[in-house]
């Protein structure tokens, strides 16, 4: 037997079929298999539940492979099936594993983590799946167990291919550092594909829980629930703080009767009613409503049908053509209310009093000092805390699509419908809370798609403008603009590089514009000139508007996540605070501080976390880290880092209840990333090294 690192068996047979036995690496009959860049050592091995495997050592190679191919001919395999393999990780860590199935020129292609145990059963959709198609966006961890049987489902597989006629199945794994051994026995096939449904099933109980795994805040029991959701924290003696949470032991600032900003020496600061420096410590979504995620037609998912279809539930209707229900496969119907449950089960049958009571007393006790956006409106009247109000601006105004539109167009600030718009948005938000001292301010929309994906991505919203008809606003300003910067048609288009012998024909639906190129620098300057002019239009109009309404509070950005400077120097002319959303380890890895130091302006972050995948939901957030333990310590250097910067005003922690396992109703979000879980129980490690860190931010000794 050679065993050099490139090898080729070739072994009499029939074509492999879906009728015929399963062909089995240890015993090769019928099929050819080739390393590139792996050893196979024949030698037989028994596993520990009888079967019988041989080892496959890929080597410290760029893309170490195993390929098994039918002999002769293809295999025949079941259009709605599986291909299933016996798998053993021989070494003491996980290890990734990459399966290639192909037919004639077609492929699919999956990726799994192997860990270190006993053998398992691998399976392989032979159809395109994902999380999504289940209606979240992180699926279950693998492997789990079934009874006696380990499985390793994939439940991610991309591409297509023609089942009735597969060539091959390659398997690899990245460029390892170190040779890594598997083991391998039989290869087969189901007929349907009930491996990747039973992944799925029964994965939910009757409180919510990931029913596979435990964990320290996981309970069993309506008493458990009750006795540890009840507890409440130590009432904290605060000190140094005035009632709206500002730092009495800083020199007092401008006392105006609403909060502002001010800077003092090379600090910006947030300036209580009372005159003191506050740094807004918040926490996003506090709300009863964050726990809904869709029950029907995965009702499977669910072991307990009677609480998943129960009172707790309603019907609505996710989709839409924006970017965050791509590919999402179960997004309408009936919705089960799952931390609305919970609560109930504690509090009572109406428990938002109690409910908003309890959280409150829990946010001060760890230091909190604002309730960020989307949280309970109800919390205006009924307890005394820093709040924040959005302004959604909707209405039948022109949009631009940038390409990335996750949460849908761009508004056209050119078009006046959207003025209009803008009014009837302020209107409805500052009713009621104009007078309000305890209102911190107003956010405008979030995160808009100010750009777009990949390298060019900066110019997407001036190349959608253009490439929209004569009719769309926001297309005439920038030809109007075009036509004052370069005067004739001629002109233009030399400096640009494209043909055009008249400005109808830049005018006209569909004009293609062109990346910036060093031939042609003109291009780039008239882009970054009309995303001046257009964040500039969409700022100005917000905040003339807000301020004509409420003149006292703060209008504190547009909560920008996928941005360009132009919309950052926008936001900082025209809004208080320039607010950001950015999931990264310290807030200068996230934008640039030095910019904004620059530019002379304040900052405050909306969004951050840290997520662990070891407290039930699927995900691990945005910004992950490797264990619970983990999560606290990056909040403390990350908010450490925002109050040394000079110009962070806050920070805001999303969220405040982890997302369902399931998915979230807006858009399957599943990761674990608040300071309580789907019980409304709190995360006690996390929530102190919380409470340490936000005292030394200002939240009072």
């Amino acid at each position: 037997m050679n065993r050099l690192l490139h090898f080729s068996w070739l072994l009499a047979g029939a074509v492999f079929s879906v009728q015929a036995a399963s062909v089995d690496l240890v015993h090769p009959d019928g099929m050819r298999v080739t390393g590139k860049g792996a050893t196979l050592d024949p030698t037989v091995r028994k596993a520990a539940d009888g079967g019988e495997m041989v080892a496959v050592t890929f080597q410290p190679s760029a893309a170490p492979s195993l390929v098994i191919a039918p002999q002769q001919g293809t295999w025949n395999w079941p259009v709605d099936g599986a291909m299933r393999l016996r798998v053993q990780n021989g070494m003491p860590w996980p290890v990734t594993l990459m399966v290639d199935i192909a037919s004639n020129g077609k492929h699919t292609t999956s990726t799994v983590g192997v860990p270190p145990g006993p053998p398992q059963t691998l399976s392989v959709s032979l159809k395109p799946t994902s999380p999504r198609a289940f209606g979240m966006q992180v699926g279950p961890p693998m492997p789990y167990d079934e009874g006696k049987e380990k499985w390793l489902v994939a439940t991610a597989v991309e591409g297509n291919v023609d089942a009735g006629a597969i060539t091959s199945v390659t398997l690899s794994m990245p460029q390892p550092g170190a040779a890594q051994t598997l083991l391998f026995g039989k290869l087969d096939t189901t007929a349907n594909d009930d491996d990747l449904r039973h992944a799925y099933t029964a994965i939910v109980d009757r409180y919510g829980q990931y029913t596979r795994s435990t964990w320290p805040e996981k309970i069993d029991s309506d008493a458990a629930l009750k006795q540890r959701a009840d507890a409440l924290p130590a009432a904290a003696n605060i000190k140094g703080l005035d009632k709206f949470g500002g730092r009495t032991d800083l020199p007092a600032l401008q006392t105006t009767g609403w909060f502002h900003t001010q800077k003092q020496g090379d600090r910006w600061w947030l300036v209580t009613p009372e005159g003191h420096a506050f740094f807004s410590l918040g926490v996003n979504a506090v709300n009863m409503t964050d726990g809904r995620t869709y029950v029907q037609g995965r009702e499977f998912m669910f072991a307990d049908p009677a609480a998943a279809n129960g009172k707790f539930g309603g019907t609505s209707d996710s989709r839409s053509d924006a970017g965050s229900q791509r590919d999402n496969g179960m997004n309408h119907g009936r919705w089960w209310d799952v931390y609305a449950n919970n609560v109930s089960r504690t509090l009572g049958n109406n428990p938002e009093a109690a409910w908003r009571k309890r959280s409150v007393d829990r946010l001060k006790a760890w230091r909190f000092n604002t309730l960020g956006n989307w949280s309970d409106p109800g919390f205006a009247n009924d307890h005394r805390m820093a709040y924040t109000v959005p302004m959604l601006i909707h209405g039948d105004f022109n949009t631009v699509s940038t390409g990335y539109d996750y949460w849908g167009r761009m508004p056209d600030p050119f078009d006046p419908r959207f003025l209009k718009a803008t009014e009837a948005a302020v209107a409805a938000a500052t009713k009621g809370v104009r007078d309000d001292p305890w209102l911190l301010g107003y956010f405008a929309d979030n995160e808009l798609a100010w750009a777009g994906q990949g390298p060019q991505g900066r110019w997407a919203l001036a190349v959608g403008s253009l490439a929209q008809g004569p009719e769309s606003p926001a297309k005439q300003a920038f030809v109007a603009y075009l036509k004052k910067a370069h005067g004739d048609a001629g002109a233009f288009a030399k400096a640009w590089g494209v043909e055009a012998a008249s400005w109808d024909q830049v005018a006209a639906k569909g004009f293609k514009a062109p990346d910036p190129s060093e031939a042609h620098p003109a291009v780039a300057a008239d882009y970054i000139a009309f995303l001046k002019l257009y964040a500039g239009q969409y700022f100005r109009s917000v905040a003339q508007t807000l301020k004509k309404a409420d003149p006292h509070h703060l209008f504190l950005g547009g909560r920008l996540a996928v941005r360009t400077p132009e919309t950052e120097e926008a936001s900082a002319t025209y809004a208080d605070v320039t607010s950001i959303n950015t999931y990264t380890d310290l807030p200068e890895h996230g934008f640039d501080v030095a910019a904004f130091r620059k530019l002379d302006k304040p900052v405050m972050i909306t969004e951050f976390h840290f997520g662990s995948a070891d407290r039930g939901p699927f995900g691990n957030g945005v910004a992950a880290v490797g264990s619970e333990e983990e999560r606290g310590k990056a909040y403390a250097r990350f908010v450490d880092a925002a109050v040394a910067s000079g110009v962070i005003v806050g920070t805001h922690w999303f969220q405040y209840v982890d997302q369902p396992v399931t998915g979230r109703v807006l858009d399957g979000e599943n990761s674990h990333i608040g300071l309580v879980g789907i019980t409304d129980i709190p995360f006690e490690g996390f929530t102190r090294a919380v409470t340490d860190a936000n005292a030394r931010s200002g939240g009072g000794r």
